[in-house]
């Protein structure tokens, strides 16, 4: 029995995505802000992630791990925070002047409402510089305060 649960628990533990740093300090930042991570496959089907602002839950996709976007899924989750904390509760732009790279264009405007389009852009827009994941933190300390 003793033999069976060494060999099921290094199993699982191998199993474990590897985390990276940001990854780490992104989580911890936004869990600091009240948001839940769920690292699991989230309500909508295909997403990678999502966040539902009513009880700030963020759910990741496992298989972000796999394809090794795992930082820049939660980047992306994290600008989507920082609007739900600019708009007390509610899920509302910053006005961010920055633009995401045109290879992102067709992930935000495949959204038929315009304000869903506008959340996503700002969210692609951070996800994609050069410098997203300081972007992505400086949101957050600017609008969860």
């Amino acid at each position: 029995m003793i033999q069976t649960f060494l060999l099921t628990s290094s199993l699982l533990i191998s199993q474990l995505p590897t985390l990276e740093p940001k990854f780490i300090n992104l989580k911890n930042q936004l869990e600091n802000q009240g948001f839940q991570i769920i690292i699991e496959l989230p309500p909508k089907r295909g997403a990678y992630g999502l966040l539902r602002e009513a009880d700030k839950k963020i759910w990741i996709n496992p298989v972000v791990f796999e394809l090794h976007i795992s930082t820049q899924t939660l980047i992306h989750e994290a600008v989507h925070a920082a609007q739900v904390c600019a708009g007390k509760g509610k899920i509302k732009t910053l006005g961010l002047s920055i633009q995401p790279s045109n290879y992102a264009r067709p992930f935000f405007m495949r959204y038929t409402d315009v304000h869903r389009q506008d959340l996503e852009r700002e969210a692609y827009a951070v996800q994609t510089q050069p410098n997203s994941y300081e972007l992505a933190v400086s949101l957050l300390k600017k609008y969860c305060k």
